[in-house]
C-alpha cells in the first residue's frame, strides 16, 4: 500500500516514514502542495496523508484540487489545526478522516488500516482466479480453499497481479508500488518476491514475460 505523505515538518515526516514502513507501508514524502499535486496526477498513490499548513499553498486547496480528478483517493488530514470549524472545513472539502496533532502513532496506524480496508472494498472485495482467491477486506489469501500466509509485500504483489489479470505488469511498475522513493532496492527484489509467491501458489500461476515483467492469465 503506497502512502503519499505531504508534510513540511521534516523531522515529523522522517519519524512517520520510519513507523509506517515498519508496518509494511510504502511511503513517499513531499513538503509542498504543488509538487504533491503534480505527483498525484502522474502516479496516484493508494492513500494521501495531508498537512494543512504547507509553505506554498493551503492544504485545503490541495485537497480541493485532488478531489477534482481523484474522487475516490483516500485522504487523511494530519494537522495542528484542531478546532471544530477546521475539522468541518476539511471534511466538507472531501477529506476521509481528520487527525489533529499531537497524535499517537497507533491511532494513525489504526485510521490508515480503516482507509485501506475501505479502499479494498471499493475496488475489489474479493479477487479470484482459478484456485487462488483474496479477501481484500480481511487481507487473507486462500489457495485451493486453504488459508495461506503471505508477507505484506508478497500479499501486495499478488493483489496487484490479480487486479490486472491478463495484463503484464512491468518490474518498474511493481517496484513503484512496493517501495518508497529513494529506498535501497536490490536489483532482483521483485524476482525474489515472485519466487516466494510461486512456492505458495499453483504451478505456472504467475507467468514471466521475458524482458518485460509478470502476469496472471485468466482461467
Amino acid at each position: 500500500m503506497q502512502v503519499l505523505l505531504i508534510e513540511d515538518d521534516v523531522s515529523l515526516a522522517q519519524g512517520l516514514q520510519t513507523s509506517l514502513k515498519r508496518e509494511g507501508f510504502s511511503v513517499n514524502h513531499l513538503r509542498e502542495g504543488k509538487s504533491a499535486l503534480s505527483s498525484v496526477a502522474t502516479s496516484e498513490p493508494d492513500i494521501v496523508i495531508l498537512d494543512l499548513g504547507l509553505p506554498d499553498m493551503d492544504g485545503n486547496e490541495v485537497l480541493r484540487q485532488i478531489r477534482k480528478n481523484h474522487s475516490e483517493l483516500p485522504v487523511l488530514i494530519l494537522t495542528a489545526r484542531n478546532t471544530i470549524e477546521d475539522k468541518v472545513t476539511g471534511l466538507d472539502n472531501g477529506a476521509d478522516d481528520y487527525l489533529a496533532k499531537p497524535f499517537e502513532i497507533d491511532e494513525l496506524l489504526a485510521r490508515l488500516r480503516v482507509l485501506e480496508r475501505r479502499l479494498s472494498s471499493l475496488k475489489h472485495a474479493d479477487l479470484t482466479v482459478g484456485d487462488v482467491s483474496i479477501d481484500t477486506r480481511a487481507q487473507q489469501v486462500r489457495v485451493a480453499g486453504i488459508d495461506v500466509d503471505f508477507s505484506r509485500r508478497e500479499y501486495m504483489l499478488l493483489k496487484m497481479l490479480l487486479e490486472n489479470v491478463g495484463r503484464v505488469q512491468t518490474r518498474d511498475s511493481l517496484e513503484s508500488k512496493l517501495y518508497s522513493w529513494g529506498e535501497e532496492i536490490a536489483s532482483n527484489a521483485i524476482e525474489v518476491h515472485i519466487h516466494h509467491l510461486r512456492k505458495k501458489l499453483p504451478e505456472q500461476f504467475i507467468k514471466t514475460v521475458r524482458g518485460v515483467g509478470y502476469t496472471i492469465k485468466p482461467q
